[in-house]
This record gives structure tokens, C-alpha cells and sequence, in this order.
């Protein structure tokens, strides 16, 4: 995350002697290793949270689609069903009765 090297850590280590005093310099190294680890932890569930929320989005534009090429299949075939409704109509009307028309024409 920072990119720092080993000689700027042994200077932050060594002002921090200074400031702080050998006696405290535990305890502050401590409380700045717990502080250290909370902001760790928060930022990992903010990225989990961001990648969660991403993903959600994206199963929700994946059923819109879903849902518009359902929609789309849906009218076709109501589109193709009345079609053919027509059709078979049609052809029924069109057609010499079924007791006019020799069921076995000669060979």
C-alpha cells in the first residue's frame, strides 16, 4: 500500500525513540500496530462492500436482459401463434368439404 523502504522505517523508528522515550516506545508501537490493523480491517470491507455492491449491479443488469429477451420471446410467439391461427383459418375455408373429396383417389 505505502511503499516504504527499510532505511525510512529505521528513521521513523529512531525519531520515534526520540520523541516518545524509550520507556513508552512499547506501548505506542502497540497502539499504532491495533490502529494499524482497524484501518486494515476497514478498508477491506469497504473493498468488500464496493465489490459486493459491483456485483449486485451486474446480476441486475443480467436480468433486465433476461427479463427484455423473455419479453421478446414472448411476443414473437404470440405473434407467431396468431399467425398461424390465420393460417389454419384460412386454409379451413379454403378447403372443398371433407365428404366431397375422395379419400382414396383411383390408381
Amino acid at each position: 500500500m505505502f511503499d516504504i523502504a527499510f532505511s525510512e522505517l529505521v528513521i521513523i523508528a529512531l525519531v520515534a525513540l526520540i520523541v516518545v522515550g524509550p520507556a513508552r516506545l512499547p506501548k505506542v508501537a502497540r497502539t499504532a500496530g491495533h490502529l494499524w490493523g482497524r484501518v486494515q480491517r476497514y478498508a477491506q470491507n469497504v473493498k468488500h462492500d464496493v465489490m459486493n455492491d459491483m456485483a449486485m449491479e451486474d446480476a441486475r443488469k443480467m436480468r433486465e436482459e433476461f427479463q427484455r429477451q423473455m419479453d421478446e420471446v414472448g411476443h414473437q410467439l404470440e405473434e407467431d401463434g396468431r399467425t398461424l391461427q390465420q393460417q389454419l383459418l384460412q386454409a379451413q375455408y379454403k378447403k372443398p368439404p371433407a365428404e366431397s373429396a375422395p379419400e382414396n383417389p383411383p390408381k
